[in-house]
């Protein structure tokens, strides 16, 4: 049986190797960037939380549309998973340009519509000049300006800066997890080698309550060669030895897993879902007051480690 020792955050020593807090990241994080080109102020700003696959929801400034499926393929390569939202938008350093009106295409068309008046007996419109401003071209809109590839590369540089907050703040989050990870694990360790003292005392109770019930039993005679044999027997179907051994293994497979890197965390869920088996099991096995209230604590330290996992990249 082995149990953690615990050391600084750095670093946590157990089952026979070194376990770098940073090596798991979280899905939860935030990222902002701010670049500038000319007289605009770039702004990208990215928000991921915890999901199965990667669900992006973007919103991208209008004059950037045309290339979002570059910057949706960017940051789904670089966050792997989660619930991301981005949003990337632009402010002007000076006044937006009004739209302007053209007076010469105005004029034009009140000379075209005395004109048309005078010919067909139709007066002239009171609210003419209503009429005039929803004439095409009277009113000039300024264009969206094109992007240029100069500007393009600032605002993917920007958008990479803040994916890079982003996973700065994931991997801040991974080492919370990593150190809660190991004390749920150490305290698990820990409580499953406290069972076994209680487990001499259980099998002893088990055989002096059935030898007490048998000899209540007035006017019974039984052999007890035979009573021993069945008692082995009963007591070998309520043995956890395997059950110990199985949990002891998966706790080392789960400290181990989370050593591997990032993107382990569906496999930490399956590793967990493996533990709980093991630790029921050893509920229904127990038969014991002490060793059932030991797994109810050993099952409370496990919800919070699934719980927490489903954060985990």
């Amino acid at each position: 049986m082995f149990i953690f020792a615990k050391l600084d955050a750095e670093c946590i020593i157990g089952f026979g190797f070194n376990f770098r807090t940073e090596m798991i990241y979280s899905m939860t994080g935030y990222g902002k960037s701010v670049a500038t080109w000319e007289d605009r102020k770039i702004c990208v700003e990215v928000r991921s939380l915890n999901g199965k696959a990667m669900d992006l929801s973007a919103r991208v400034a209008p004059q950037y549309k045309s290339r979002e499926m570059e910057v949706r393929t960017l940051v789904s390569n670089r966050l792997e998973r989660g619930k991301v939202d981005l949003a990337i938008w632009v402010e002007q350093n000076e006044k937006v340009e009004l739209p302007s009106i053209n007076v010469a295409v105005m004029q034009a068309y009140v000379n075209q519509i005395k004109a048309a008046s005078e010919q067909t007996g139709v007066a002239v419109p009171e609210n003419l000049f209503e009429v005039l401003l929803r004439m095409p071209d009277v009113v000039a809109r300024k264009e969206i300006y094109e992007v240029s590839d100069e500007e393009w590369t600032v605002v993917l540089e920007c958008v990479e800066n803040a994916l890079c907050n982003l996973l700065e703040f994931r991997k801040q989050e991974g080492e919370a997890l990593s150190r809660k990870f190991c004390d749920k694990i150490a305290n698990i360790s820990s409580l499953l080698a406290s069972v076994e003292p209680y487990e001499k005392d259980r099998v002893e109770k088990i055989r002096a309550r059935i030898a007490d019930a048998l000899e209540k039993m007035v006017g019974v005679d039984y052999d007890k060669n035979r009573f021993e044999q069945e008692l082995i027997f009963y007591i070998e179907k309520l043995d956890i030895n395997e059950e110990k051994q199985r949990l002891t293994n998966h706790l080392d497979y789960f400290i181990s897993t989370m050593n591997d890197g990032i993107g382990q965390g569906k496999k930490l869920g399956f590793i967990a879902q493996e533990m709980g088996r093991e630790i029921n099991t050893l509920g229904s096995k127990s038969n014991h007051a002490e060793m059932q209230n030991i797994v109810v604590k050993m099952k409370d330290e496990l919800e919070q480690i699934k719980e927490q996992v489903l954060n985990v990249m």
